[in-house]
């Protein structure tokens, strides 16, 4: 299945990215700080690609979230190009009935089956994981 992107150049080190569906984000170079850097959208590629799976199966769990937080640390070599080596996910949820078994289980579905940043990204960089379900008041 292939999939066409496009990134145009604005001006400086400023650039457009377009997906296949005409959507767009604004990436920047390292110190302009208009736009998200290249390497870190990456990152919230990874998140957000994992987010996407877990709120799918919580949901067909019959789970209801009414919070997904997730945040991304990594560690990249001192050395052009500055791979990522490791990337930690921690997920921070809120709902009705979660409960560690099923967190537990929509995140290794997310990482291990179905995201396809994550089985990318896996074959460069380890990818560690932790999650914490927050009480509802």
């Amino acid at each position: 299945m292939a999939v066409t992107t496009e990134v145009r150049w604005l001006n400086e080190k400023h650039f457009v990215g377009i997906d296949s569906g005409n959507h767009s984000v604004v990436l920047s170079g390292q110190a302009d700080g208009i736009g998200v850097k290249p390497s870190e959208m990456l990152l919230i590629a990874l998140a957000s690609c994992s987010s996407v799976d877990v709120v799918e199966i919580l949901q067909k769990k019959r789970l209801t979230l009414t919070l997904l937080e997730v945040t991304t640390t990594a560690e990249r070599d001192p050395q052009p190009p500055w791979p990522y080596r490791t990337i930690h996910v921690k997920y921070r949820l809120a709902g009705h009935g979660l409960t560690p078994k099923a967190v537990e289980q929509a995140i290794s579905l997310s990482q291990e089956k179905y995201c396809s940043v994550a089985a990318t990204v896996r074959g460069v960089a380890q990818i560690t994981t932790e999650y914490e379900i927050l009480n509802e008041d």
